[in-house]
């Protein structure tokens, strides 16, 4: 795909363990305000793709750019500023923290009060506090858990506790929302609402980049979809062309031969 109206955009991602090739030539661009699915078989190296644009693991070879700017060699905390957010394979909640304090976490990385304001609890600092839970309980509405806003995390049912961790991401006022498998552990009712939401972000103009196993989910919510197999791009495109690509249908479905 052109590279013209791109939110990011990866270049020949390489990512190596030891002798393991995990990623090989990866390359992608993102279209802003679109929700891209990222798919492939078990072991196929998506979610080292994420760790890697996300600046938990560096790449050992390749580029990738967000809105123009470098991300290479960049840190989790310094990718987050500059606009990308995600979420985990596995739940990664405060468990003994309420629904609003896990948002309110997310949100103190737009906050500006520091260490001498957290200590003496000046006006300004007691305002900023102030914004940060209105704008918690909004994203705990937004993504239809506002009534659970006190409930301990770890009591909220699974599909909720999902939700909440979306609700953190949004927190940082991200431009690209990463979510790794969201949908997992939901059933068809809980997936289908999970969609609605995942079409109501991206309304609101935020990109999203969707590794996901419901296939159906992918091909039905996504604008494009890429394809890994064993760390290679083997298909990128809208889905109806993915899904009747035979290389794909090959790598889900397994070929006569093998």
């Amino acid at each position: 795909m052109s590279e013209a109206g791109a939110l990011l955009v990866a270049k020949g991602i390489g990512k190596r363990f030891g002798g393991l090739s995990a990623l090989d030539q990866v390359s992608l661009s993102i279209p802003k305000g679109s929700i891209y699915g990222l798919i492939g078989p078990n072991g196929a190296g998506k979610t080292t793709l994420f760790n890697v644009l996300t600046g938990i693991y560096q790449a050992d070879e390749g580029t990738f750019e967000l809105n123009g700017i470098a991300l290479n060699r960049s840190h989790p905390n310094q990718i987050c500023a500059l606009g990308v957010a995600r979420t985990f394979q596995n739940i990664r909640l405060f468990g003994s923290m309420t629904a609003v304090e896990n948002v309110m976490v997310g949100r103190h990385v737009r906050t500006h009060a520091g260490i001498f304001g957290a200590i003496f609890r000046n006006k300004s600092q007691q305002t900023e506090e102030q914004s940060i839970l209105s704008r918690a309980k909004e994203l705990l509405d937004f993504v239809g858990i506002g009534q659970q806003a006190n409930q301990i995390a770890r009591q909220l049912p699974y599909g909720d506790q999902r939700r909440l961790e979306i609700a953190r991401a949004l927190a940082t006022d991200p431009i690209l929302l990463a979510l790794d498998e969201p949908a997992a552990g939901m059933n068809e009712t809980e997936t289908a609402v999970l969609g609605q939401l995942l079409q109501k972000i991206q309304n609101t103009g935020v990109t999203i980049l969707l590794i996901e196993h419901d296939v159906k989910l992918v091909m039905g919510l996504c604008d494009r979809v890429a394809v890994l197999e064993y760390g290679r791009l083997i298909a990128e495109d809208t889905p109806h062309v993915v899904k009747n690509d035979p290389r794909v249908i090959a790598a889900y479905l397994g070929t006569e031969d093998s």
